[in-house]
């Protein structure tokens, strides 16, 4: 699966449904905030995208017993296993492995896709015959000959454990399974309008126009892979940063992230990119959707005029008015939303293809060490959502000493993992208060105690001597720069909030003396940010203080 790189080009929409796509009325003239909303709306922000294009974030998904019931729920996929039960003990083919024609309208039928009585209609005789297809992809159906030489199909070794639910096997097949509608979508896609998948030259007639098409036809097939793959990462990454209940993404903002730069509003230009990326975008989407990998609604067929106008003029197209479209008229549009099976199936996708791509509690499986330790050395991790993991169904007090324990030291990571403690024993609750009071004179952990105590309302928490509460103050600082990775206006913010009175050079001449690993650090960037150039001057000047004592 190719990694996601942002498009500034649309793909070709030759792929698009019915002949009238080319000229569809989509958004290209119409403002895309009006039409679909703030990008964070759906799970990302400017900052987020930028982590998206490296990273590949965490997500949670149900159990392999939960997510193979949801595979066999899938129509296309119950219906390839229960043609691979109709072949028992075995059932005539013809020499292409094919269901004979006296079979496939009882195909159709058993499959209820054709009334019981009457003749089958000729689109569910070739449903039932995409089904057969997909059963033999997927060796659900083997075909072999007889000894007098007939072709016949069998069921194949994986039916029974397939049919009995097994996770192993259901999930195994079922990953094969979108693996080749996978292909499948983008092979169609890359045609040029009116052939079908298969056809080629004769064999030796091939002309040097023959390759020159072909070689058209590998190219588009190229793009359109990398512009399938690059939405469904997209997808997957928007998924898992969408609070539940808010998974779905108008087409019209999954084709703006992978077409517009960041940090670049949308010109006319690009809207009319992000038009033909939709339009490229809408059959793909709509097969994988057969397989359960998403949720679609399609774009809806009417907002294609196939009308052509008189001769010489360019087709004559809807009008779309100039108001802000309301909910329903923005999703004639389409709407896209990856399921619980797209987010495993693409991880897979992603893991074969050498990328990170963590579940949500990996890092809470261990004690308290390895996950503080495995949370602050993550670049794609969810803290609140380990910790979270970690502390469900412990016992509070046990846990709050465990996490304390770990937060000690002095090595680069230390004021981080204090800052995660805090965290844990915040979702653990007053259980954790024994715990706390514990440590109130700790050097390391004493301050922080203090304030988690305070701001759970205790009334009974001494002041900090002087040292511990610069020290924390410190060590505060710094595991927010450590977190935010030095973002300038978050720390800004942190800094407007140092208690320096009206005399700084007294209050930094007491910081700078802290012996605390990052002294120096944080009183550079005092020195940097702080809005008071008096301030800033005397950070400065303890920091070269801290650097010389060091």
């Amino acid at each position: 699966m190719a990694g996601r790189r942002r498009k500034n080009a649309g793909a070709s929409s030759e792929g698009a449904p019915d002949e009238g796509a080319a000229g569809a009325v989509l958004p290209a003239d119409l403002e895309l905030q009006d039409l679909y909303g703030a990008f964070a709306a759906h799970g990302l922000d400017d900052e987020d995208l930028d982590d998206a294009a490296v990273l590949v974030p965490p997500v949670k998904l149900p159990s392999e017993t939960e997510l193979a019931a949801q595979a066999k729920a899938v129509p296309m996929f119950g219906y390839a296993l229960k043609l691979a039960r109709w072949t028992a003990p075995h059932r005539p083919v013809d020499e292409h492995g094919d269901l004979t024609g006296p079979d496939r309208a009882p195909a159709a039928r058993l499959l209820g896709l054709a009334p019981e009585q009457g003749d089958a209609p000729e689109e569910a005789v070739v449903e039932a015959m995409r089904a057969w297809s997909l059963a033999c992809d997927l060796d659900l159906i083997e075909i072999g000959t007889t000894a007098a030489g007939e072709h016949v199909a069998i069921p194949g070794p994986d039916l029974e454990p397939a049919e009995e639910g097994d996770p192993e096997t259901v999930l195994e097949l079922w990953l094969t399974a979108a693996g080749i509608v996978r292909e499948l979508a983008v092979e169609a896609d890359s045609l040029p309008e009116g052939e079908e998948a298969g056809e080629t030259a004769e064999p030796g007639a091939e002309t040097e126009e023959d390759e020159a098409r072909l070689a058209q036809v590998e190219d588009a097939r190229d793009e359109a892979a990398e512009l399938l793959d690059e939405a469904l990462q997209v997808l997957y990454e928007t998924t898992a940063f969408a609070e539940p209940g808010t998974e779905t993404v108008p087409l019209g903002v999954l084709a703006a992230l992978l077409v517009v730069p960041e940090g670049e509003e949308p010109s006319e230009e690009l809207l009319g990119d992000i038009t033909d990326v939709m339009v490229a975008l809408d059959p793909m989407l709509g097969d994988l959707a057969e397989l359960g990998v998403l949720d679609y609604r399609p774009i809806d067929p009417e907002l294609f005029d196939e009308e052509e106008g008189e001769e010489g003029e360019e087709p004559a197209l809807p009008a779309v008015g100039e108001e802000p479209l309301d909910e329903e008229e923005s999703a004639r549009f389409g709407l896209v939303r990856l399921t619980p099976l797209g987010q495993y199936g693409i991880r897979k996708w992603l893991l074969e293809d050498g990328y990170d791509a963590p579940l949500v509690g990996e890092l809470a499986q261990g004690d308290a060490v390895e996950l503080l330790r495995g949370v602050c050395e993550a670049a794609n991790v969810l803290p609140d959502e380990e910790l979270r993991v970690w502390v469900t169904g412990r016992e509070p007090v046990a846990a709050a000493r465990e996490l304390l324990a770990a937060a000690r030291g002095s090595d680069a990571y230390a004021p981080m993992r204090r800052m995660l403690c805090q965290l844990g024993l915040t979702m653990l609750g007053d259980g954790a208060e024994p715990a706390v009071r514990e440590v109130l004179d700790d050097p390391e952990l004493g301050g922080g105690a203090r304030a988690w105590l305070v701001g759970r309302g205790a009334a009974d928490v001494p002041a900090p001597e002087r040292a511990m509460a610069l020290w924390t103050v410190v060590d505060t600082f710094a595991a927010q720069l450590l977190d935010t990775g030095g973002d300038a206006e978050m720390l800004r913010e942190l800094i407007a909030e140092l208690p320096v009175t009206d005399n700084p050079a007294s209050y930094f001449g007491e910081l700078w003396r802290v012996d605390h690993p990052y002294t120096a650090d944080v009183l550079e960037v005092v020195g940097e940010l702080h809005l008071d150039r008096a301030v800033a001057k005397e950070a400065r000047k303890a920091a070269f203080k801290a650097r010389s004592k060091g």
